[in-house]
């Protein structure tokens, strides 16, 4: 067991607390424990966990993707599309007990180096959950493009597309 709190890279023992995260920090956006299990197999080194001492307390999944896209939710990826210009960071969920602590900030840095290192020079996202000041705050800013329109109602209606220049 661990004495220290940290982000760590996520292993596929991780996959049932991380599925059981992500119904905490987004119970209208369900995707199951595959989904995950994918996105670890399509690029592990863009997939984290938040370890404490007790327990997984957050995961973090990046991985590359098309500019001014967003893959539709619970669905699994074949292979990560040829024209992968940005870094898409799927999803960053802490639970209750880690929120206002300050974990996103290392989490966010380690994607920013991640882009860098791949030569990306962008990273995307999809902000629900009322959270774009949050990502704001990260450096995010709302991109609205006719692409993104029809592709954001199945995320809800507070739901806006993101990104952040590395």
């Amino acid at each position: 067991m661990t004495t220290a709190t940290g982000w760590r890279p996520m292993t596929e023992a991780d996959l049932d607390r991380v599925a059981g995260i992500a119904v905490i920090g987004f119970p209208n956006h369900f995707e199951g424990r595959d989904c995950f299990e994918n996105r670890l197999a399509l690029n592990p080194a863009g997939c984290f966990v938040l370890q404490t001492p007790g327990a997984l307390e957050g995961y973090l999944v990046a991985y590359p993707w098309t500019r001014d896209a967003a893959p539709t939710l619970n669905t699994l990826i074949e292979a990560t599309p040829a024209d992968a210009s940005i870094l898409y960071l799927h999803d960053l969920v802490l639970t209750p007990a880690m929120r206002g602590q300050g974990w996103s900030r290392p989490a966010v840095a380690a994607v920013v180096d991640l882009a860098r290192a791949s030569g990306r020079t962008t990273i995307a996202l999809v902000a629900v959950n009322d959270a774009v000041d949050f990502w704001r705050g990260h450096g995010f800013d709302v991109r609205e493009t006719p692409e993104m329109a029809a592709k954001l109602i199945s995320y809800g209606s507070d739901a806006r597309y993101m990104t952040r220049t590395v």
